[in-house]
């Protein structure tokens, strides 16, 4: 190839492609015109690799030449590509079209809903550090001696049997862990590991193997501690009731104490409260249990039942819900059912303030 003939062939092929940017008409044709002329195959790349064939006297003008070609056909291309993104915007400004009156979309932040149980759970840990409780946690598997050893609960106590736990495998030394019964554990590692005076509230997930319409393997509750030298059984009264009127929202709220019986409190006792808390006068409604520290569980902790005494209570969250929200089935908290959701479930902004309103 003589380098006369090789400037006329170059000069054709520029023609030929300044053509087919002229006449693309969309932005994705302009893409693949420049594919095609400046891609790793496109004509650009095709002429460079004919260098090798040229005599040495004619590559540097040709190559020279070539590098010309590319940064003119460049050029054409972007100046072609503004020329059509601007079309394509005017276009999009032209079809596009937004009805300003029609109303705002909610949004995820509007449209969630927090769940009934979630929300019980932020007001009782409200009212609860209002009356100076601090919150505590423990793990949900537990071991045998911190869910019932220390707790005063004896070996044949049917609440250690499988019928109702759920334990895991024995371990090679004998014990064994399981899915703790209750959050009572959380107050023995407190005692434990915290000297008095102690003011805890423990919420958290607990399981037992039972499931109706008013019992299911897994639900959750709120326990209360307080140890110290003073603490009687008037304290626990008190804080009972602040809570009761707290959080049913009500400003007198009739409540009875039962004798019961539990293992790790004597004396122990079941609380029931006025039906008028919620709207229907004339019941009682049971809601937890509650007692003073037993001495042999303030031992097991390494702590001085002659020196130290205190209550504990304990109450069903699940419970506590159906009861103020008006809610008849335990199951369909469990049920992932977006239509109960959106009517039981509470905006993501309803946090529960004493000030603002427990459940405004």
């Amino acid at each position: 190839m003589s380098s006369t003939a090789t400037g006329s062939d170059l000069k054709s092929l520029e023609t030929e492609l300044l053509a087919g940017i002229a006449a693309a008409g969309d932005l994705p044709t302009i893409e693949q015109v420049r594919v095609g002329v400046l891609g790793k195959k496109g004509r650009i790349a095709e002429l460079m690799q004919t260098l090798g064939k040229l005599p040495p006297e004619e590559r540097k003008t040709f190559g020279q030449t070539v590098n010309e070609l590319k940064g003119r056909v460049t050029d054409a291309l972007e100046a072609r590509k503004a020329v059509l993104e601007e079309a394509a915007l005017a276009q999009r400004l032209a079809n596009e079209r937004t009805d300003v009156t029609l109303p705002v979309r909610l949004g995820p932040v509007a449209e969630g809903r927090i769940h009934p149980v979630s929300q019980v759970y932020d007001e009782c840990i409200e009212i609860f550090a209002d009356l100076g409780f601090s919150v505590a946690e423990g793990p949900d598997i537990e071991s045998d001696d911190l869910n019932f050893t220390k707790l005063n609960i004896p070996a044949e106590h049917p609440a250690r049997q499988e019928h109702d736990t759920f334990y895991f495998q024995p371990k090679e030394d004998g014990s064994r862990l399981l899915l703790r019964t209750h959050t009572s554990p959380v107050q023995i590692r407190t005692m434990l590991g915290q000297k008095p005076p102690i003011r805890i509230v423990a919420p958290g997930r607990v399981y037992r193997c039972d499931s109706d319409q008013t019992h299911t393997p897994m639900f959750h509750q709120i326990e209360g501690l307080v140890i110290d030298e003073t603490t009687h059984m008037g304290h626990l009264k008190w804080v009972l009731e602040e809570f009761c009127k707290a959080f049913f929202e009500v400003d007198e709220v009739k409540m009875r104490f039962r004798a019961s019986h539990f293992p790790f409190t004597e004396p122990s006792m079941e609380v029931d409260v006025g039906a008028e808390a919620i709207g229907k006068p004339g019941q009682w409604l049971e809601i937890l249990g509650c007692g003073m520290v037993h001495p042999n569980v303030i031992r097991n902790c390494g702590l001085d039942p002659e020196k130290y005494q205190g209550f504990a209570f304990g109450v069903g969250l699940d419970r506590l819900t159906m009861l103020k929200y008006g809610i008849p089935d335990l199951r369909a908290f469990f049920s992932g059912d977006l239509r109960w959701l959106r009517h039981y479930g509470f905006s993501v902004l309803d946090v529960p303030t004493l000030s603002g309103g427990i459940s405004s």
